[in-house]
Formats: C-alpha cells, sequence, structure tokens
C-alpha cells in the first residue's frame, strides 16, 4: 500500500467510512501525497498522454477555433486568453503560436491567464511557456483571475473533479463509502446518506441493485462559475474531456497508473483517479445560466470540422515517410473512432456570452 493508504485508513479509523466524493479529493489533491502534489503524470514517461502531448495538431486546431470565436465576438481588444488546468503548458504553446500567426491584432491585445494549483506544474509551464512569458501570467483559483472580455480552453479538466456516487438497494439509491475490510483493506461499501430521487434519470425505479448513479456537484459549482463569468464578461469557452452526452447510469470511477487501468483502491496517490464527465449535466448549468450552448460534439468531428485533415497534410508535406506516417498516426489517434483513439470517447462542448454563430457548430436559435 501506499502512504496516502495509510493515511487514510488512520482516518477511517476514527472518523468511519468516507465518501468517494472525499476519496477522489485526497488522492489528486492531499497537500502531502496527492497525485497532482507529487507525480509527474504526463507523457509516456508518466501515467496517461494527453491530446496536446500526442500531436501539435491539437492546440493548432484549438488556436483556429480561438481566432474564430474571437472575430466573431467582434474582434475585441484586449482579450484574456485563459486556460483551467493546463498541464505542461504544451497546448497553450501551440495556440499561442497559431494566434500571432493567423491574428496578430488578437496576439498583441490579450493576456494569457493559467489557473494552476501545483507550483511543480507551473515551473515545466513557465519552461514551455518561456517564448511567451511577458503575456502569461499564472493564478491558484480561477476567481483570481481578472474580469476582462473572455476565451477559456479546459482540457481534461472536469473528469479530475471529484463525483458523488450512489448505489441502488433494496430501499432505494444510497452513498457509496470507502471504508476498511476484515482484513484491513480498503474497501467499497454503502452509507446512509441517499439522493433525491428528481435527480435520477427515468426509470431508476426499475434498474436493479447495485447499479451505480454518480453526480458531481462540485463539476456543476465549477461550470456555474466559468458560465457567470462568460455572462458578466463576455467570450466563449471549450470544454474538452472524455465523458457521455445524456446523463445515465453507470460507475465511471477509474483510476490509471503507467498507461495502465487500476482498481482505484488500490494505489492512492500514486494512481491518476478520474471519472466520465456528464456534458447533459454541464449544459443543465449553462441553461440554467442562461447562456448559449453553441453545440456539444465527439472530439473527432470538432477537429475535423476545423480543417485538421487539411493541417495534417501540409505538416507532413515535404517530410520524410517516417515522419508522414506518425503525423497520419497522431491525427488518426486524435480523431478516429475505436479502442486507443479520441475521436469518439471526448467531447468538445463550447459555450458562449453573447449569441454567436461559431463553427463547426450548427446555428442555435436565441
Amino acid at each position: 500500500m501506499t502512504p496516502l493508504a495509510d493515511k487514510i485508513k488512520s482516518l477511517i479509523r476514527i472518523n468511519g467510512p468516507i465518501s468517494v466524493t472525499d476519496y477522489f479529493a485526497l488522492c489528486l489533491a492531499d497537500p502531502e501525497y496527492g497525485y497532482y502534489r507529487t507525480r509527474e503524470p504526463f507523457g509516456t514517461a508518466g501515467d496517461f498522454v494527453t491530446a496536446p502531448e500526442v500531436s501539435q495538431l491539437f492546440g493548432e486546431m484549438l488556436g483556429i477555433f480561438m481566432v474564430h470565436a474571437w472575430q466573431q465576438h467582434g474582434s475585441p481588444s484586449p482579450v484574456s486568453l485563459i486556460e483551467i488546468g493546463p498541464g505542461r503548458g504544451t497546448m497553450m504553446l501551440d495556440m499561442l503560436r497559431v494566434i500571432r500567426k493567423l491574428a496578430p491584432q488578437l496576439f498583441d491585445g490579450l493576456s494569457v491567464h493559467l489557473v494552476e494549483t501545483s507550483e511543480r506544474l507551473r515551473g515545466v509551464q513557465r519552461v514551455t511557456l518561456e517564448a511567451f512569458s511577458s503575456k502569461v501570467s499564472w493564478h491558484a483559483a480561477f476567481e483570481e483571475v481578472p474580469d476582462g472580455f473572455t476565451l477559456l480552453a479546459a482540457n481534461e479538466l472536469f473528469d479530475a473533479i471529484p463525483i458523488r456516487q450512489f448505489v441502488k438497494t433494496p430501499t432505494g439509491f444510497r452513498e457509496r463509502m470507502v471504508g476498511l475490510d476484515a482484513e484491513d483493506r480498503l474497501a467499497f461499501g454503502i452509507g446512509i446518506a441517499t439522493i433525491d430521487t428528481a435527480l435520477l434519470p427515468l426509470g431508476s425505479a426499475q434498474t436493479a441493485d447495485g447499479t451505480v448513479f454518480e453526480v458531481a456537484p462540485a463539476r456543476q459549482a465549477v461550470m456555474n462559475t466559468l458560465c457567470e463569468r462568460l455572462k458578466r464578461n463576455g467570450g466563449s469557452a471549450v470544454i474538452i474531456d472524455y465523458g457521455h452526452m445524456v446523463t445515465g447510469f453507470g460507475d465511471t470511477l477509474q483510476a490509471v497508473l503507467r498507461h495502465e487501468y487500476d482498481p482505484p483502491l488500490a494505489h492512492p496517490g500514486e494512481a491518476d483517479l478520474t471519472s466520465h464527465v456528464d456534458f447533459e449535466d454541464l449544459a443543465r448549468i449553462a441553461r440554467a445560466c442562461t447562456i448559449q450552448i453553441n453545440g456539444c460534439l465527439h472530439q473527432g468531428d470538432f477537429l475535423y470540422g476545423l480543417g485538421l485533415a487539411d493541417r495534417a497534410r501540409a505538416l507532413a508535406n515535404g517530410k520524410s515517410e517516417s515522419e508522414q506516417r506518425a503525423i497520419a498516426v497522431s491525427a488518426n489517434r486524435l480523431a478516429a473512432a475505436g479502442e486507443g483513439n479520441m475521436g469518439e470517447l471526448f467531447k468538445v462542448l463550447v459555450v458562449s456570452s453573447p449569441y454567436v454563430t461559431l463553427a463547426p457548430f450548427r446555428p442555435v436559435s436565441t
């Protein structure tokens, strides 16, 4: 077991079982042993590879989209370009290169704001973005970012925000907890807390015992804060993550260790812990804030709609055969469906205020 597992066990012995959401938060953010406080998660030497690390094409497409959104909003100045959870800074680097080339006026008028809680990752981001250091500021919380017209990107942010889980029992849905079994190992159990049945999808009464339903109040709070900023300052936000477009049942809590799935209770603090994002729920928050939902697409459709295929061909032009093959493989991983690819599993939700028409989404009525 891990040092964090020992710490969690001690908490459970003193206070009793903890909720999945508390376990989730401890695994990722414990100040002593939390995953993002102590590990280098990204890349082949880490535990997982994010889309910006797969190919520069991903960040370039996002840069093209930001230029398009800025133009559709009337080319305002100044502009706050914000990324929440910027990883190693790779996506922002690729976005800024494209913005500087395609829209010098936007580039000159923008300031870059990175919301990052890890001092270790801030150091990595400073190295990555050294060429643009005069434009970049860091913030420990989203609320610290100064007001102003906003273009925002959040890639694989919401999957790392803790969830609550409820399990169907003969007496209704009850909260899933983390406790200790007879061998003093971390184990899932059932608590006494229930969930308002109005929050459950249709058909909940007919589901079998053991069925899991996930709800994410912390994600809803983040989405609400993001939407309120857009409503107050104007702008657009791009949210990219793996998940589902329709609220439903299912246990999506998962851990990843060295690019392999790991039991969620096996290596707390040493494995990345995530769950799938409910995009319908995020859209409900946006709708309640009365800001525009431009649409939600599979990542592949979003990237191809922005010209991924053309850009990949241009990037491969004049390269060696092996380099051309690598570019094609990377583009396929970003946009294709099927196991090992991101094009279908990952979704892209874009919200705006005030109303604008943004490609590749179809125009929607106000």
